[in-house]
């Protein structure tokens, strides 16, 4: 720290040539040079009273069972706009803090922000000038295909799903390319091709072209033994209801009650494992094997929700709730999806229940509910009816309307799957 403010004959050219060299003998990437200056209104600068002060950047790691990038510091009701979920002890360079989150920078020109809980500093680990890819593998099992790329360290990522061909690019931030061969054991049965390319100095694009035109889901975290980064890519099933898994997750529970309805103050913990138990009936009817999240009026966290689904790996999420406004006139059904190659499902399932009458809240992409952010499966959020509205709120409480809901959500789940190729 430099204190100028005991040299009063320094012209204000020579404050500029000093702040040159200071800015110019710092290390761009590692510090942040911050200027105040208080300049007198004359011609002549009497005082001059600056404070230069170099402030280095620093390392954490990721930690948690689900960490996670947000676009941005900006928050609502259902918190910051995430760009995507990580594996634990990935290395993370903080470059600015706020109340409780670090902006992160991933690569030369990409920055991202992390909550404070979600890190770990890291005291230990020196920072590379760079960061290479090594050798590929791709391959399978009989469970799933795999694709393992060697990296000189466990760097953030992030995937986005394609459509027409469908597909997944993965950008590996920090990470410049070294590999020389992909080896491809002919043993992989969903990936049909796999390229990168280097699209910035430190930005490495994964480019994987799917067999079938639905996304079955796919998960990224980096092996424990080899340290490789590993993505899984599910199959798609055998199409017959008697071969695929259906989890159901009735919203809310326990303390945690939810809206309520504006006449009869029913509760919407209560109602969504009405519709929740007759559609488990309804499909266990129809030959699917059922998973529920919940089956009792219990207050499971939605990160608990989502490790449990993570171990259990169905072959698609439903998850019920029920809406609610301050404005009592809205009213109407809605399904909601966050990932573009899921979208397909919760569009048939919101055709079917419009044929019961409701009105269409419409469905709604790229939404940041908790369930609706893993990877892993096709996921569907349906907003069955409003509580606030008074006509919805009638049609809620009726037991034969639960009935015809789990009827027409089932009837969505075939369509869809009729719509798909084999």
């Amino acid at each position: 720290m430099w204190n100028l403010a005991r040299q009063p004959y320094l012209s204000a050219m020579k404050f500029v040539i000093l702040f040159l060299f200071v800015a110019l003998n710092s290390d761009a990437q590692d510090t942040t040079v911050l200027i105040t200056s208080k300049k007198d209104t004359t011609a002549h600068i009497n005082a001059l009273k600056d404070t230069i002060a170099v402030k280095p950047y620093f390392l954490v790691r990721t930690t948690g069972p689900m960490p996670y990038l947000e676009y941005g510091p900006g928050d609502d009701r259902l918190g910051g706009a995430k760009m995507t979920y990580l594996d634990s002890n990935l290395l993370l360079q903080v470059v600015d803090s706020l109340a409780t989150d670090y902006k992160v920078q991933l690569s030369k020109n990409h920055f991202a922000y992390i909550p404070k809980a979600n890190t770990k500093a890291d005291s230990v680990t020196a920072k590379k000038p760079y960061y290479l890819s090594g050798s590929w593998k791709v391959y399978g099992d009989e469970l799933q295909d795999y694709i393992s790329v060697q990296l000189d360290e466990r760097l953030p990522y992030r995937s986005q799903q394609t459509l027409s061909p469908s597909g997944l690019t993965i950008d590996v931030y920090g990470t410049t390319s070294n590999t020389n061969w992909i080896t491809q054991t002919g043993t992989a049965k969903e990936i049909n091709n796999v390229w990168y390319e280097q699209v910035e100095d430190d930005l490495l694009r994964i480019h994987v072209q799917l067999k079938h035109r639905q996304h079955w889901g796919h998960y990224i975290s980096y092996d424990s033994s080899s340290g490789k980064l590993l993505i899984r890519i599910k199959r798609q099933p055998p199409l017959k209801s008697k071969n695929l898994t259906i989890a159901i997750d009735a919203g809310h529970g326990g303390a945690n009650t939810g809206a309520s309805g504006r006449i009869t103050k029913i509760l919407e913990k209560d109602y969504t494992l009405k519709f929740a138990n007759e559609l488990n009936k309804r499909l266990k009817r129809k030959g699917y094997k059922v998973f529920m999240t919940r089956t009792s009026d219990v207050d499971i966290s939605m990160i608990d929700r989502a490790l449990m689904l993570r171990r259990l790996n169905p072959d698609l999420l439903l998850s019920l709730h029920l809406n609610s406004s301050a404005n009592v006139v809205i009213k109407g059904t809605s399904t909601y999806y966050r990932y573009i190659g899921f979208r397909p499902l919760s569009q048939t399932i919101l055709k079917r229940l419009l044929a019961l009458g409701l009105a269409n809240f419409g469905n709604v992409g790229a939404f940041n509910f908790a369930l609706s952010g893993p990877t892993e499966y096709p996921n569907c959020l349906v907003e069955i009816a409003f509580l606030s509205n008074e006509e919805d709120e009638k049609r809620i409480a009726d037991p034969k309307f639960q009935k015809k809901v789990a009827k027409q959500i089932q009837k969505g789940v075939r369509d869809w799957l009729k719509n798909l190729d084999n």
